[in-house]
């Protein structure tokens, strides 16, 4: 069985047991991380987990493949490890770092090593694309996941018994965590961490790493933008319109007033094109606005709730917090751009 810290006490009456650990006892042997290599890795992701876990003393980091060999995304860069699937037997936590290839089939042993691991009760840990290994070995039916923005409509394509949560930087569902990409592992390892050991000690490991001791899984993916991409051009006269016109006081009424339609011919010709309906979309987009005005300006919440057509601040803040996970304050502290200064 894997390893457990003290006392476990279940917490809830779910089909799907969750456990509460007695962190007060000391293990008496260091926690055994399997971190898994797949064909066309991204290096930075396995970097990520052998670097947090790695120099942390209460763990036991290995890097294993399938045939102690993994190739990554970009030329020149192998990973070569003595250690085979057979790690995976042992690993109290086992990571699977993204991979790039998502339509390389994986093998079988390497499907088959995932559900033994899960199976004995290791602890299943995938960053970024890693998550499509985890689904395709059907460990993820049923369950809550995430991965990066970019993919998590193809995963929810591929697999649709998983519910992709695509607004998350991480999902912690007990015995399966997933996260979303690059920096959001380093978020997801700092929490296990923390799920281990406390604060302190995932303070400490986020300190080495320059990093932010804790960015909530709930916290959304700060996406490139939020309004949906396009499949179809008919209303795209209209969409350009409110884009130049976010300021104004929009409705529905407006819109289809704007495109010679019934409201309801509007909203279904707009769903097919867009996915969404036109009010959401255009929300979305106000929402996009204030990003950039909050990333390149010194703009008060007021202006950029009026400039945008989001309204008072408490609305501007409402519509963060709903769809990015963060206040404009936190988000303009975090992406803000200033000008470089120079002294004489």
């Amino acid at each position: 069985m894997a390893q457990t810290y003290g006392h476990r006490e279940k917490v809830n009456s779910g089909p799907r047991a969750v456990y509460r650990y007695d962190q007060a006892m000391t293990p008496k042997r260091p926690h055994r991380v399997a971190v898994l290599g797949l064909p066309s890795l991204i290096p930075l992701e396995l970097g990520i987990a052998t670097e947090v876990f790695g120099r942390d003393p209460h763990y036991d980091v290995t890097v294993c493949a399938e045939g102690g060999v993994a190739r990554g995304v970009r030329p020149g860069i192998t990973v070569t490890t003595s250690a085979g699937l057979n790690v995976l037997r042992e690993a109290d936590t086992v990571i699977v770092p993204g991979y790039e290839d998502l339509d390389a089939t994986l093998s079988a042993a390497v499907l088959d090593a995932l559900r033994l691991a899960h199976g004995r009760g290791a602890r299943l840990v995938s960053i970024c694309t890693g998550a499509f290994a985890v689904a395709a070995a059907g460990l993820l039916d049923g369950r809550p996941a995430t991965t990066h923005w970019l993919w998590t409509d193809e995963l929810q394509r591929r697999h649709p018994l998983v519910e992709v949560l695509p607004n998350r930087l991480f999902v912690d569902d007990g015995d399966i965590l997933t996260s979303a990409g690059m920096t959001a592992g380093i978020d997801l390892c700092l929490h296990l961490i923390r799920r281990d050991h406390g604060a302190a000690a995932a303070n400490s490991a986020a300190r080495v790493l320059v990093a932010p001791p804790q960015r909530q899984g709930g916290q959304a993916q700060f996406v490139e933008r939020l309004r949906a991409e396009v499949t179809g051009d008919q209303l795209g006269p209209l969409r350009d319109w409110m884009l130049e016109n976010l300021a104004l006081p929009l409705d529905l009424d407006t819109l289809a007033g704007r495109a010679h339609m019934s409201r309801r011919t509007l909203t279904r010709r707009f769903r097919e094109e867009t996915g969404v309906a036109p009010m959401a979309w255009l929300t979305d987009a106000r929402i996009d606005r204030a990003r950039v005005l909050l990333e390149t300006t010194t703009e008060p919440i007021e202006n950029i709730g009026r400039l945008t057509g989001l309204g008072a601040p408490a609305s501007v803040r409402a519509a963060f917090h709903r769809r990015i996970g963060t206040s404009p304050k936190e988000y303009r502290a975090v992406f803000h751009h200033r000008a470089p200064t120079f002294e004489p």
